[in-house]
């Protein structure tokens, strides 16, 4: 059994009546003192600590104090190709061991001066969230629900005003440590990374949250191999010197040997079983091995507390299957699509079910918008959350699609439950139009080497109405079958003053019209072609002609 001094500590419990109970807990169990193994040899904690020199990654915000076994895992100074048997504790699920080694390369390979151990990010991970709480992942390392931090509004914690909206605690007044490395949000918006190459900076994906950390600890020019810097670093993350012994007695103990267990299956600490917030319960040391302890009575059952909030663990009351949330489903959901700037049409709609398969009222579904987007709620916000009513079902607000086209996520997640995510896939399709024309008919003529007199000015419509914000592409081509930009004639000036033959960015204004900038002709003379296209596929050609003026009559 692990040794425990308390489940939880909050901000500021590093006086030193504390401290005195992380130091004798590290005792009691055995650990060895703070250790880094290198390459060169064993360096030593300094014993000390630094004062910070970052905001805490974490907002200061409670951890879990658990810490490693009495016996050692497996075979001494090894830590990869280990058997899958052995100590739990030494056990990390595969997609979160696969994270942080993924981390540790990627740093590696970027900032090698930094010399990052995954070993570490395994030990911050274990204190933060019990590694994504045992391992609960999707196939893509994000968390089936968000693992949050308790609100920092200052009650026994940082006070830290909301800086995201809410878009990743679902807390629009205060800001929440978010997702399996306990990252608050306005330090995600600074350090976020995208660890899986999938395009989108989540916090509740584990190889997201891991390269990010592992950044974050780098940061500067933190060498980790130094007892000092790892120091520093650590209490960056959450600056208490109780915080640091216990990260760094998961560092040793992982730096002792580690093996790969299924995702799911790893060991959780109190009070992260089954729901999203951290237990904040005050520290209470082990006793000491000297000491034999006293029989307790018997406590009552709590039901708000993990394992009836005793010494014990009281079989928790049966609750009726047709109370039991089983789970939450697509209550008909049609494909999302809309235009950059319109409101989708289609309402996205969840169906919390009970034991039984019938519908359950007064569940609390949060939707969430992931991925690379500026579409939000109506309001403005990216996630919402809301009650179920009596049939079971909850209908999100209207989704408004932003300027950005191409593809996004929406989560439907039982908040505060493990449990899997209704996922959605929404469309945004650039704006378009049908038709495009000129707004006049005059002729446009220039004489070699001078400017076009007359603007092109055109107007595009879709359906009908005037099509406004529409992407337009105007390209000066070649008179063949198949028409190419030409290499003389007319052309358009970059910001340089050099020739250019194609212009892209062009958008039609509000009105749904467009002015071109400036034409101008080089020497050569003839009739040319201007071609403007449209999103959507409208397109038109207008004729430029470069001709040498009259000669005066003699």
């Amino acid at each position: 059994m692990a040794a425990q001094f308390g489940r939880r500590l909050r901000k500021g419990a590093t006086t030193t009546a504390v401290a005195a109970v992380a130091v004798a807990a590290l005792s009691a169990s055995g650990v060895p003192g703070a250790t880094l193994v290198t390459d060169s040899g064993d360096q030593q904690s300094t014993g000390t600590t630094p004062p910070p020199d970052d905001s805490a990654a974490t907002g200061n915000s409670p951890y879990y104090t658990d810490l490693p076994p009495l016996n050692t895992p497996n075979k001494p100074g090894t830590s990869t190709n280990l058997p899958v048997t052995g100590s739990a504790e030494s056990g990390i699920p595969a997609s979160i061991l696969a994270a942080y080694k993924k981390a540790e390369q990627t740093l590696d390979d970027t900032d090698a001066a930094c010399r990052l151990p995954w070993q570490l990010l395994a030990a911050i991970g274990k204190v933060e969230s019990g590694q994504a709480r045992g391992g609960r992942v999707d196939a893509n390392g994000t968390t089936f629900s968000p693992i949050l931090g308790p609100v920092l509004d200052g009650r026994g914690f940082a006070m830290i005003k909301d800086t995201d909206n809410g878009a990743y605690d679902g807390d629009s007044t205060h800001d929440r440590a978010v997702g399996p490395m306990q990252f608050i949000p306005s330090t995600w918006a600074t350090w976020g990374q995208d660890g899986n190459g999938d395009g989108r900076k989540d916090p509740n994906n584990i190889y997201d949250a891991a390269l990010a950390a592992g950044r974050y600890l780098c940061a500067g020019s933190r060498d980790l191999s130094l007892a000092a810097d790892l120091d520093r670093a650590v209490l960056s993350y959450n600056h208490s010197d109780a915080y640091l012994r216990t990260v760094r007695s998961w560092f040793d103990y992982y730096n002792r040997g580690t093996h790969e267990i299924p995702d799911g299956t790893g060991t959780v600490p109190p009070g992260l079983g089954g729901g999203t917030d951290h237990s904040s319960g005050s520290p209470s040391p082990s006793p000491s091995p000297s000491e034999k302890p006293k029989p307790k009575p018997e406590p009552s059952p709590d039901p708000t507390k993990p394992g009836g909030g005793g010494s014990t663990s009281p079989t928790p009351p049966t609750t009726p299957p047709a109370q039991t949330l089983a789970g939450v489903e697509n209550a008909g959901t049609g494909t999302l699509t809309a235009t950059a700037g319109d409101a989708f049409a289609e309402r996205i709609k969840v169906r919390a079910r009970n034991s039984l398969g019938g519908p359950l009222a007064k569940v609390s579904v949060t939707f969430t918008i992931a991925g690379d987007t500026d579409a939000v709620f109506d309001g403005g916000k990216n996630a919402v959350t809301l009650r179920t009513g009596a049939d079971g079902t909850v209908t999100a607000p209207v989704l408004k699609a932003g300027e950005k086209a191409g593809k996004f996520t929406v989560r439907a997640t039982a908040t505060g439950r493990s449990l899997p995510p209704v996922t959605y896939t929404a469309t945004v399709t650039a704006r378009q139009a049908d038709a495009i024309a000129r707004t006049d008919d005059k002729a446009l003529t220039a004489a070699p080497g001078t400017e076009f007199a007359d603007t092109v000015e055109v107007k595009a419509t879709y359906k009908g109405a005037l099509a406004a914000g529409v992407a337009v592409t105007a390209t000066m081509i070649t008179d063949a079958e198949e028409p190419a930009e030409n290499d003389k004639g007319p052309y358009f000036k970059d910001a340089d003053d050099k020739p250019v033959r194609t212009l892209t960015d062009l958008k039609t204004g509000a009105d749904g019209t467009l002015k071109l900038p400036e034409i101008y002709a080089d020497d050569n003379t003839g009739t040319y072609k201007l071609r403007l296209t449209t999103e959507g596929g409208a397109t038109i050609v207008i004729e430029l002609k470069v001709e040498a003026p009259e000669a005066p009559a003699a």
